[in-house]
């Protein structure tokens, strides 16, 4: 591993101080977040080419091509599946399950999404369930937020317990040489702690909404919303392969968005529909937004920042007595970071800074765990500190109604009560049973 200057160099201050104008724009939104991705991104293009640490091709390579095509092929899915009625039939049968009560609603479909992103990642099954969820608010005439922070707050926090639940996992993973199962067992107890903490919360956080019990559900007809049965099937079936690809994927060394492409491919051949019509139902607003934060976060990376933060982090683990603080101080660090850039790139910088303890001695193990811990629970903390953040807070735009509206703030005075209780609980478990974290 190469050494990294323990100097703020000229760059570094270049590239912090357009991330911290950029999220300023998104966070107070003076102008809407997408725009204010794209203008700082060609800000730090500029501003890298000029200084020298970023060029137009390191932008380029910062965009994860890997989670755009994901995202736009799970997208061009979703859209075929809406004129059908799938969506409003799954709503209608969950809405009756749940017997008129929103706090039962609210833990079915958690419950639900969370099961799902323990095997599948957590973008995926947002992707899916955020527009189900408007769906069946708009069906039963209730406030959608709550149903969709929690799904995506619950499958944050659930998706950190599986090798393939959160793309960091996967490279800890790899890294370390964690197995689906250890990671299972070392994780699995912990998130399911931090998660039932995090349902409460959501019940608690969102009781006032959740008060008033649903009238009408029993009129509605489920069978009555089914329309164009033959696209329904043939996209229903595309969708089913892409699941079963998600399983194995790992195996074949297929990309996910590649496996989200697949099913696309096969959903064009069997319904052949308009490609102009099918496009404008993309969210490209979502697409862009996430294109100018890669770029933005790339800059940051390329300025050797994350770098340096990673290596003043490390330093405290030089002492083998400083083990247990230095896993705190990782997870913590970790996750506030995570909160506020793209865990993936602060993911990467820090595999090698602690595969480097090693040779010195101190045994990573609890490290990587803490690592692990960090990154998936400290998106939690804000409304870009996750991909599956930011498609809930744009469907509810979608709706177009200015009550039903996610706002950077609004977020933060739920996400972040989320955020701090369960990094909480996974510090003292982690205090507890550390010995067996040494493992």
């Amino acid at each position: 591993m190469e050494t990294v200057s323990h100097s703020v160099t000229t760059g570094m201050w270049v590239a912090g101080s357009v991330l911290v104008v950029a999220y300023v724009l998104i966070f107070s939104e003076v102008i809407h977040r997408t725009l204010a991705g794209v203008i700082g991104a060609v800000t730090m293009i500029i501003a890298g080419m000029y200084v020298g640490f970023y060029s137009q091709a390191d932008a380029i390579a910062a965009i994860d091509a890997n989670t755009m095509f994901l995202l736009t092929g799970m997208m061009t899915l979703v859209v075929m599946l809406k004129p059908t009625g799938g969506f409003e039939y799954l709503a209608i049968r969950m809405a009756k399950l749940s017997k008129g009560s929103p706090k039962l609603l609210l833990i079915y479909v958690s419950t639900v999404v969370t099961v799902i992103s323990l095997f599948l990642d957590n973008v995926t099954t947002v992707l899916v369930f955020a527009p189900l969820t408007v769906v069946i608010a708009r069906l039963l005439g209730i406030n959608p937020v709550p149903y969709l922070m929690a799904e995506a707050l619950l499958s944050d926090t659930g998706g950190v317990a599986t090798l393939v639940g959160d793309p960091p996992n996967v490279m800890i993973g790899s890294a370390a040489n964690i197995d689906f199962n250890r990671f299972l067992f070392h994780m699995g107890p912990i998130i399911f702690v931090a998660w039932v903490a995090t349902l409460l919360l959501m019940l608690l956080l969102f009781r006032t909404d959740l008060s008033s019990k649903i009238d009408g559900i029993l009129d509605l007809d489920e069978t009555q919303v089914l329309k164009e049965p033959k696209t329904l099937m043939a996209v229903s079936a595309s969708i089913l392969v892409v699941i079963l690809l998600f399983f194995i994927h790992h195996h074949y060394h297929l990309f996910p968005g590649f496996v989200a492409w697949i099913g696309v491919a096969v959903a064009l051949v069997l319904v052949r529909p308009d490609p102009e019509e099918l496009l404008k139902g993309l969210d490209w607003s979502v697409l862009l937004f996430f294109a100018g934060l890669f770029i933005i976060v790339g800059g940051v990376e390329g300025s050797g920042l994350l770098d340096l933060l990673g290596q003043q982090l490390a330093e405290i683990a030089q002492d083998p007595e400083n083990l247990l603080l230095t896993a705190l101080v990782i997870m913590w660090v970790s996750a506030f970071i995570s909160a506020v850039v793209d865990n993936i790139p602060f993911t990467v910088t820090m595999i090698p800074i602690i595969a480097h303890l090693e040779t010195q001695g101190v045994d990573i193990m609890p490290l990587w765990w803490a690592l692990a811990l960090g990154v998936g629970l400290g998106g939690n903390g804000s409304h870009i500190g996750s991909t599956a953040n930011v498609i809930c807070v744009a469907e509810a735009e979608r709706i177009g109604i200015a009550e039903y509206r996610i706002t950077p703030m609004y977020w933060l005075r739920k996400g972040t009560p989320v955020m701090l209780s369960t990094l909480m609980i996974s510090s003292l478990l982690l205090i507890a049973f550390f010995d067996y974290y040494r493992g």
